[in-house]
Parts: C-alpha cells; structure tokens; sequence
C-alpha cells in the first residue's frame, strides 16, 4: 500500500497557494486550508482536486480519499482526527459537493 507522504511527491507543487476556501452549495463556508506546516499535504491534495475536477463532487472526494491512504483509514476510526479527510468523507455520506476558491500568493 502506498503512503501519503509518497503520494505527495507525485502531485504538482502547491506552494503558490496561500489557502484554500471551501463552500457549500448555497455559498456558505465549510472550511479553510492554510498552507503552513500541517496542513500543507491537504492544500496539494485539495490544489489537485480543484485542477482535475473543479470542485469537491463525489468523484473528487473519492479520488482524494484514495490519495490520502492511510490517513482515509484513520479518519474513519476516529472522526475530528483529520478534518481535510472528514470533509471529503461528508461529500460522499452527504452527496452535496463542495465548491472551491483557490488564494495565490
């Protein structure tokens, strides 16, 4: 099984971004991603999905959980552990995607 710290070797360079808003449907937010120590994994994770898919729709959240490896497994078990995979989990249990606005620097 892979993990995620090789995993994020193979995506593209996120140090452009300074955050990563997150919203709902209806506008509201549902979260921030810093790029500080970290968090700096989930911003390349959520920096990829944003490229591949344009938003946090169920493909998304299932192709970013398979690249969170571990840490997907984990998130399950203990829930609040790790909110940047809890997310996508709730994309999934819930069906609402989530849109995204990438902060450069």
């Amino acid at each position: 099984m892979q993990k995620f710290s090789d995993i994020l070797l193979t995506l593209e360079n996120a140090d452009h971004v300074q955050r990563i808003e997150l919203y709902h449907q209806d506008g509201k937010p549902a979260g921030v991603i810093e790029n500080k120590p970290g968090s700096q994994g989930s911003v390349k994770v959520y920096n990829h999905l944003y490229k591949m898919f344009g938003e946090i729709s169920m493909d998304a959240a299932v192709e970013g959980l398979a690249l969170y490896c571990e840490h997907t497994e984990d998130a399950v078990n203990c829930p609040g552990k790790h909110p940047n995979v809890d997310r996508l989990l709730n994309v999934l249990e819930d069906e609402q995607p989530l849109q995204i606005k990438i902060i450069s620097n």
